[in-house]
Parts: structure tokens; sequence; C-alpha cells
């Protein structure tokens, strides 16, 4: 009988249902809005997620190629939608990152998984290579490396300091230097690359960034060469890795981190680290206890929302579940990164690997009453990872809106979904009925205007 795991994989559910690709790019304007949208919007809500095209099927949903949708907003209107593919050369030309000697060409990658704003670039992300430039019309301009500065791969999270403006990533590799930490100024000039000792190839997809420190997931998912020889998504739970956190100051490098070790699990997506005044830092995250044991290919274990303590005077790291909801991709104030949060916003998570999606609800974490609150959709829609946006620079932490684009298994129909972030729980601000679905991707982020 085969296992559960074969039977994920001989699915591969991320080509069924809302996973599904589309089969082409799509534009419209002058969109339908039910309600209406607040005037404060002047922008782009851009999102990234695997859209493999038509003859391109992936072994895996993390390596679809990419796929920017976007909606247009300004003057209460929605003015436009576009699906765009982001026209990489492994889209174009069919190549692959890893060469067939062993060597890696950064220049290559499904830029799949991100989509953020810095200097007034637009860049699509995956962790494999260098980021993909794009226009705010989404057209492709090409591989963007810092002038020349950066020589390793991007992670899709990197992390702009709300303090400095300076952003803040790093790059891993299943090859020597197995991690690289990297920091650009508020004006895209990278000015630091240091390569961070850890014990092995490990995925490290995601970091944690305070006001003074790096804070660095050392998790037991590792590469494996037989995987990568079988042509599968070659990385799998490992026993033996162990797991740890390291903390860094942020203008230092390898031999100042100190480490931690902490119970096994992994994690994609923290929502965000602070220190307080005598040097305590909290970490928040979606937590895994435990991924891909076997086998890369399902979800069979979901994520909820955590807390590590890390105390560097006493050497320890205490671990506490904030909540037992499934959940994934949590969001912050992009005011707030680096420095303390009172709220976070997370996609209830249904995710099991089998095409049943996400869930019918988006989580509100109010740290301060350490309390989660749903924002519950009907039965049959199914919301991606919401994204905050301030009413102004100078509003409170939850006053502004919540975007994220909804799935409607009914209608199989996706729409832009706008929600009072303070007054959580009341009808929606405003719809914004899309002209095709929008299949189940990854990571977006709202680019004002004023960015550009």
């Amino acid at each position: 009988m085969a296992s559960r795991q074969e039977e994920q994989q001989d699915t591969k559910f991320y080509l069924t249902g809302n996973f599904a690709p589309v089969p082409d790019e799509l534009g419209a304007i002058d969109l339908p809005v039910e309600g209406a949208l607040p005037p404060e919007l002047c922008g782009r809500y851009l999102r990234n997620g695997p859209n493999p095209a038509p003859g391109r099927e992936p072994s895996h949903w993390f390596v679809g190629d990419g796929m920017l949708h976007g909606v247009r907003i300004e003057d209460g209107r929605a003015e436009w939608y576009r699906s765009r593919w982001v026209c990489t050369k492994a889209l174009e030309t069919g190549e692959d990152f890893v060469k067939e000697d062993g060597s890696v060409d950064r220049t290559v990658g499904v830029a799949n998984t991100h989509v953020v704003c810095h200097a007034g670039r637009i860049l699509a992300l995956v962790e494999t290579s260098f980021p993909t430039e794009v226009t705010p019309d989404l057209d492709t301009v090409g591989p963007y490396d810092f002038d020349g500065r950066l020589t390793t791969a991007m992670t899709a999270h990197p992390k702009r300091c709300a303090t400095t403006g300076e952003l803040l990533f790093f790059g891993y590799s299943f090859a020597p230097p197995f991690l690289t930490y990297h920091r650009a100024t508020a004006a895209g000039e990278l000015v630091q690359s240091e390569d961070i000792d850890v014990r092995g190839p490990t995925m490290v997809h995601d970091f944690n960034v305070t006001a003074k420190h790096v804070v660095w997931m050392d998790l037991p998912i590792v590469f494996d060469l037989e995987l990568a020889t079988q042509g599968r998504f070659p990385y799998v739970w490992s026993d033996d890795y162990g797991a740890r956190l390291g903390v860094m100051p942020r203008t230092g490098g390898s031999a100042d981190v100190r480490w931690f070790d902490i119970e096994p699990c992994y994690v994609f997506h923290p929502a965000n680290a602070h220190e307080d005044e005598t040097g305590v830092i909290s970490v928040d995250v979606a937590r895994y206890p435990e991924l891909w044991r076997g086998a890369p290919e399902g979800f069979d274990r979901t994520a909820s929302l955590w807390r590590w303590t890390i105390d560097p005077a006493a050497g320890a790291v205490h671990e506490k579940q904030l909540d037992d909801q499934a959940a994934e991709f949590p969001r912050i104030d992009p005011r707030r990164v680096g420095l303390p949060h009172r709220y976070a916003w997370l996609a209830g998570s249904g995710l099991l690997g089998n095409g049943d999606g996400f869930g019918p609800s988006i989580l509100k974490h109010d740290a301060a009453r350490d309390r989660v609150e749903p924002y519950r959709l009907r039965a049959s829609q199914s919301a991606g990872e919401p994204v905050f946006v301030p009413a102004s620079s100078s509003s409170g932490e939850d006053e502004g809106w919540v975007l994220s684009y909804v799935y409607d298994s009914a209608t199989d129909g996706s729409e832009l979904l706008v929600l009072d972030a303070h007054d959580w729980g009341t009808a929606p601000v405003a719809r914004v009925p899309l002209p095709r679905r929008v299949p189940f991707g990854f990571h977006g982020s709202w680019v004002d205007d004023d960015e550009l």
C-alpha cells in the first residue's frame, strides 16, 4: 500500500483546484468595486506565486514559474488588474540555476516567492537566485545584482529596517558558503557581506531582525543529494542536524554569533522580533513541530503561532505556544519591523498538501491581550497572505487596512478583499472582484506610489 507521502507526491496537489496554474496572462481596467476603497490607498497591491507555464510541469509546488498578480488603486478606483509571468531565463529558455557540471548561475531562477520594493526598484524574489527587477506595470527588466556587488543568492524575505531604511537580507546554498549575510543602505547600495558558519546545507527560508541584532534560524531541514539526483525538491527533515537560534549584531559577522539550542522544529515565516531594554529578545513565528520527514512533497503538519524568548545573559531560550489555530504567512505593520509590535495578521491554514487549500479565516493576534481573533470568511472561501497597509505615516499600529486575495470555490473566482484592521470582524471596507481566479501563492507587498 502506498504511503501518505507517496500518495501526496502522485496527486501533485499544486496542479489541482486553486493551486492549479492559470494558462496565460490577463489584464483588465476599471474593475468593479463593492463598498468603497479608501482614498488613502494610492499604489499597487502585488503578490507573487508559482504558476508553471504550459508544458513546464514542476516537481514541487515551490519551483513553478513565478507570476505576479497586481491591482492598481487610486482615488477610490481599482484602475487595473494584471497577471504577468516574471520573464526569467528559467521561463524563457528552460535553464536551471544549477548546471550539469554542478556550477551555479544566480542570474537564473523562477522568481516566484515574493515581490518587494526598495530604493525605487520592484524586485521579484526566489531564494535560489538574484532578484529579478520588474517595472511598476509588471514588465520584466531582468536580473539585479546590486551593481555587481551581490555574488550569492538573495532570500525571498529581506527585512527593511523601520528606523534606518536599510535592507537586511541573506543568501543560502547547498554548497559552501552555506549562509551569507548582506546589508544594503536605504538608497540600495550593498555595503556589507559576511559568510556565517552553520553546521551544513540547511534550508534557511527566513530570518529575524531587531533594532540591534539579526537572529538566525538554523533548523533541521537539510539538503539531500539523493533527492536532487532524482529531480525532486532536495530538502528533507533531519533528526541529526539539531535546531538552534543565532544572535548576531547587525553590523557583525560569524565570529560574533551566539548560538542557543532549541527544540527541533521548522519555521518558514516569523512575524517579527524585538529586544527589550535588558537585551532579552522575543521572536514570534509560525512554527511547524516537524516537516518533510522522509519526503518533501507534502505538508502533513500545520504551523501555529509560537514565541521564542532569548535571554542572552542566562544563555537560555524559553519557548511558548501563543495560539493553537493552524496559521501561516504572519505579517505586521511594516513600521514596526525589528521593534516591539502589538498586532500581527496571519492566514488561517488548512493546507495539508492534498488540495484542500487554506482556511476560511484571517487571524489578528493582539500581543498585549494575548488573544487571537479570527475574521471568518464564507466556508467556500480561502484567504491568502494578509498584508497590512497603515492609513498614514503617523497612524496607530492597527489603524489602516488588511489586504488579501481571496478565492471562492463556489464561484471558482477571486477578489481583492480590503478589511478595516482596527474594527476587526466588521463588514469589508471593499471587495474588488477580479476577472479571473488568482491561484494560491506565496507573498506580496503594498507598493505605495511614494516609493516609486
